[in-house]
């Protein structure tokens, strides 16, 4: 009986890690606009252009953004 408490626990302490984890990917996803080139150099930014994959925004604060 306790060993079937413990797994029991095991796996509820599993199955809500990674509903936090699929939580924060997705607010991830919805946090991160994309901006206007104006916009990345009101911010201090600086537009920079990947092969293949267009131009995005390199932030002051090291995060990069897609340019729309």
């Amino acid at each position: 009986m306790r060993i079937r408490r413990i797994l029991g626990l095991a796996l509820a302490a599993a199955t809500l890690a990674g509903t936090s984890a699929l939580g924060a990917v997705s607010a991830e996803g919805a946090s991160s606009p994309n901006i206007t080139r104006d916009e990345c150099t009101a911010a201090g930014g600086q537009v920079t252009s990947r092969p293949y994959a267009g131009y995005t925004c390199a932030l002051p604060d090291g995060t990069s953004q897609p340019i729309t």
